[in-house]
């Protein structure tokens, strides 16, 4: 009866730590919407087990995916901060691309798919709009200027004043 009841014991205190498990969170410092293809997306990555204690001495990798299956690697480095990793990510192709984290710990965080420009197009990366209302606000200025400066009456000389008196 004493090793049924010692059995039990061990049983009921080793099933709830076995089935516990570890899981941890992947928190990005930027999420790559906006960058064209080609182009660098310097990331950090947070890993924090449980969601609370920074996770060090491991090598998350995030996996970029094309709708098309071309896909790519980029193992984070530590950044000498406890459990911030970067990587350097470059979509090489416009279109749309998924990307996902392997936190080399417990699980695969899967992110929502951001679709990603074409190279050297202006539209994306000349800043048109701000441009020109900076140019039209400082014609505007310069008219305005000019305008105030012509209206203004010249000063009166000292030879008017005899005239007037």
């Amino acid at each position: 009866m004493k090793k049924l009841l010692l059995v039990l014991a061990v049983a009921v205190i080793a099933v709830p730590a076995a089935s516990a498990g570890g899981w941890a969170t992947v928190g990005l410092s930027s999420l790559p919407a906006g960058t064209p293809a080609g182009d660098k997306w310097s990331v950090n990555m947070t890993v924090l087990q449980h969601g609370r204690t920074p996770l060090v001495g491991i090598a998350p990798v995030l996996t970029i995916t094309k709708d098309g299956g071309e896909s790519r690697d980029f193992v984070g480095t530590p950044t000498g901060k406890p459990g911030v990793y970067h990587a350097d990510v470059v979509f090489p192709s416009s279109g749309t691309w998924s990307y996902q984290i392997w936190d080399d710990f417990s699980q695969t965080h899967t992110f929502k798919p951001v679709e990603i420009g074409a190279t050297g197009a202006l539209g994306d990366s000349f800043p048109y709009l701000p441009l020109g209302v900076a140019l039209a606000l400082a014609l505007g200025l310069a008219g305005g200027t000019v305008a105030y400066l012509r209206r203004r009456p010249e000063p009166a000389t000292v030879t008017d004043l005899r005239e007037v008196a």
